[in-house]
């Protein structure tokens, strides 16, 4: 018997900066710990801005840097998604706010700050996409980095 797979979708305004780097760091994550294989992953946005675009080249780099495999688009979050996914992370205040908003009355997914699980305590992983250069980036591939173990060590609890 086959077990059910557990889903999570990461969101951020636009899916192509915090989101999709959240999204691979995940999946890196999990596969290196040999749990690949019990998780479908995903990211959408909260606009329709950027929806069929790549992610940004700066979070590419990122993630090339990191040897973080990448080849998703963005998308834009559906009524959907929130009885699709188990969870569903939002990277700062104003996209959980707008999570809830969307979402229907009982939906199944739980609506998390991905920084919650943050074990340095940065619970807001800020906006890159109007920086000059790619720091906001990495600091956005550390967190995600954090987060994706923290989750994953409280997952049981969460």
């Amino acid at each position: 018997m086959s077990v059910q797979k557990k889903k999570a979708l990461f969101i951020c305004l636009g899916n192509i900066c915090r989101s999709p780097i959240a999204e691979g760091v995940f999946q890196k994550t999990v596969n290196d710990m040999n749990l690949g294989d019990q998780w479908e992953i995903d990211s959408a946005a909260i606009g329709s801005w950027h929806v069929g675009n790549p992610p940004d080249w700066r979070a590419l780099d990122t993630m090339k840097k990191h040897d973080v495999p990448y080849n998703n688009h963005a998308r834009q979050i559906t009524s959907e998604d929130f009885n699709y996914y188990d969870y569903i992370f939002g990277m700062d205040n104003e996209n959980m706010k707008d999570l809830r908003r969307k979402a229907p009355k009982n939906c199944k997914a739980k609506l998390l700050l991905l920084g919650d699980f943050d074990p340095k305590g940065d619970k807001i992983i800020r906006d890159p996409y109007y920086d000059s250069d790619a720091v906001g980036f990495e600091k956005c591939y550390q967190q995600a980095v954090r987060c994706s173990k923290g989750f994953l060590e409280q997952l049981d609890k969460v």
